[in-house]
């Protein structure tokens, strides 16, 4: 899928459990939903990735997303300091941010809220569940809502 200029959308996955990070990645490429999908498995890593520093320096094979799908629980830098971050630097507070993870806990949904996340969506159990979920974000974040205008 791209957006209506023809464009790739960039998808910015941001999580540590690399069986959920693989069936985020494979549900989305099975439902065509993204023609990029970067994954980082640390805060600091999507911190480095969004900022453009140490691995991913180049713009080129890093190029700032058009949505991140934000996990909470976080090695190195959690998911609320990653989401706080972002959404108080002015080149990035734009990007669309989903904070995709499994707790339902009213403290972490209002806390993600109160940093402006877009979305908070709780993972489900069910593989057929999630792979719906995946389709249906995708579907409604990047084709029928209007992408934000991001400098680079």
């Amino acid at each position: 899928m791209t957006d209506l200029k023809g464009e790739p959308l960039v998808i910015l996955l941001v999580e540590d459990n690399e069986d959920h990070a693989t069936l985020v990645m494979r549900s989305m490429q099975e439902q065509r939903v993204a023609n990029v999908i970067y994954h980082v498995d640390d805060g600091q890593k999507a911190l480095d990735y969004l900022f453009h520093e140490n691995e991913y320096k180049d713009v080129t094979t890093s190029p700032l997303p058009d949505i991140i799908l934000l996990d909470l629980r976080l090695p190195r830098v959690d998911g609320i300091e990653v989401l706080k971050v972002i959404k108080q630097t002015k080149n990035l507070k734009r990007i669309p941010i989903i904070v995709l993870t499994s707790s339902d806990a009213e403290s972490d949904i209002a806390q993600s809220y109160d940093c402006r996340a877009n979305s908070y969506v709780v993972k489900p159990l069910d593989f057929t569940i999630f792979r719906q979920l995946m389709n249906d974000l995708g579907f409604y974040w990047l084709a029928w809502n209007e992408k934000p205008y991001i400098s680079e």
